[in-house]
């Protein structure tokens, strides 16, 4: 099995036409391609281009066969990108059945030839004779080596921009962590250094963007963690760009490639409550969404349309699906990046149902005023957790209590008079502090971890407070009447915090 390797693989082989004048060779062609049940979605006098069916082994491959001079090019491309990179040997398949069924084809042509050339030069009167720079795998074919990705050329210029400047940041980056290495080569074995370092980068998160950093909406777009997140960004964005752009147009394009990335990362900070995102794949998605909607709103000849709609709709539901087997995957981005690009796609498409509404401006105004009001009802719904002013109370509450503890055990060693003081300073003043603490931290938005500390503290609060009173009226009359209360009290209060321990492994789970 010879396999070919990419993200669209392709097998081609170049043919001498010898005794055959292109138009016949074209009309046996088009013949074998029927034969073998492969759909023609444009046939003239400068070639063919026919789409395999779908099946278990294939979502469908480009067969397109182009007359240079004395020699015909036939190629068979992958539709969309191939799972682990190569097309299982399906394109060579689809070589070798052409040809195969080429010597049969001509065999039976035999007989019509004159009338069959007739039709086809009729037909061929009626075709568009630029077709082949708009087919859907045009732009992909004009590169020629991975260094032309970065090339910008006509139908393909702000890919090529996005893909250099996300790899110039990862490269400097890289020379900014090294550094930072040197002088705490540690650095890895605290994540939350780690996390600052990112966030200095210009990374996503719920906190700071709640608090005002909304440009970090569009900076985490050009910020990756490493060379496998930044490699398979880049192949995914040099895809849908070399597939989406030409279409799109270069303007478009990168309007909704931002914008799906910007409402991806809202989606983000709405939806988790420690996030700490970046990388290109929301505003991605977006773009895989809005080649969706061309593809519906029928931007490509009827036979491409349907194989581009299958292989797509694979590809994105791939992409989608397994984003939900790893906690490691913002899936919020990616869907929100998705259907944002999908929805303004759809609607500046010249070709969608509603665009004889409205007026070009009038489309962009829509989709600005809408992506608009949807970032400004999740800026403003999403719940503003106070964790840190949390913590400075959690601070203060412990070092209150810290020496509570010590006054349930009994000390002989200790004078009436001092364990009272101790008893009132340690635990009666302390606790009261502590309930006035509580309170305060009852007013405060938390999210549904850290609410669970503050319940145990608002249960343990009285109860603490009910103990201590006890031991000093313990202390102060001498007799064991409180002991059995006091320590039901304090079981209670251990029970409490195991309980608490309990709920907060299986919340971070």
């Amino acid at each position: 099995m010879n396999v070919k390797w990419g993200y669209s693989p392709k097998a081609e082989k170049y043919v001498p036409l010898g005794d055959f004048s292109p138009e016949r060779y074209l009309l046996v062609a088009r013949l074998a391609a029927q034969n073998l049940g492969w759909k023609i979605s444009y046939f003239s006098s400068s070639g063919l281009i026919a789409y395999t069916g779908l099946s278990w082994q294939s979502y469908s491959e480009e067969i397109s066969v182009r007359i240079y001079g004395n020699f015909a090019v036939i190629k068979s491309e992958c539709i969309g990108i191939q799972m682990l990179f190569n097309d299982y040997g399906k394109n060579e398949r689809n070589l070798r059945l052409f040809f195969d069924d080429f010597e049969y084809a001509e065999f039976h042509l035999g007989p019509v030839w004159d009338e069959q050339l007739r039709e086809f030069r009729a037909h061929a009167a009626t075709q568009d004779p630029h077709y082949f720079e708009q087919a859907p795998l045009q732009v992909k074919d004009k590169i020629k080596n991975v260094f032309e990705l970065l090339l910008p050329q006509k139908g393909y210029i702000v890919t090529p921009v996005l893909m250099v400047l996300n790899v110039l940041l990862a490269v400097i980056a890289f020379l900014l962590l090294t550094l930072k290495l040197q002088q705490e080569p540690n650095l890895f074995l605290f994540p939350d250094q780690v996390k600052i370092f990112f966030l200095g980068l210009g990374a996503n998160n719920r906190e700071l963007v709640l608090s005002g950093q909304v440009w970090r909406l569009l900076s985490y777009q050009f910020v990756h963690i490493g060379l496998a997140h930044l490699f398979f960004n880049m192949f995914a964005l040099s895809y849908i760009g070399l597939m989406a752009e030409n279409k799109l147009g270069s303007a478009k394009f990168l309007f909704i490639y931002l914008l799906g990335g910007v409402c991806g990362g809202m989606l983000s900070v709405a939806t988790n409550e420690h996030i700490f995102m970046m990388g290109a794949s929301g505003a991605i998605m977006a773009m895989f969404g809005a080649f969706l909607a061309l593809i519906i709103n029928k931007a490509f000849e009827k036979q491409a349309n349907q194989a581009l709609l299958i292989s797509t709709s694979v590809v994105c539901a791939f992409m989608l699906l397994n984003g939900l087997r790893s906690e490691r995957v913002d899936n919020a981005a990616h869907f929100g990046g998705f259907i944002s690009g999908f929805m303004a796609s759809f609607l500046l498409d010249e070709r969608a149902p509603t665009a004889s509404l409205l007026r070009p401006w009038l489309r962009y105004a829509t989709v600005v005023f809408a992506s608009g009001a949807y970032l400004a009802l999740m800026y403003y719904s999403v719940p503003r957790y106070e964790h840190g002013q949390f913590r400075q109370l959690e601070r203060t509450f412990t070092e209150n209590i810290r020496g509570f503890n010590k006054l349930y055990r009994q000390d002989g060693g200790t004078g009436r008079a001092e364990r009272l003081l101790l008893i009132r300073q340690d635990g009666i003043e302390a606790w009261q502090r502590n309930t006035r603490i509580v309170a305060e931290m009852n007013r405060l938005t938390l999210n549904k971890t850290t609410a669970v500390e503050r319940r145990l503290y608002t249960a343990i609060a009285p109860r603490a407070l009910r103990a201590s009173r006890l031991l000093y009226k313990e202390t102060a009359s001498g007799s064991g009447a409180y002991r059995a209360e006091i320590d039901r009290l304090f079981r209670e209060i251990n029970q409490l915090r195991y309980d608490a321990g309990a709920e907060l492994q299986a919340l971070r789970r």
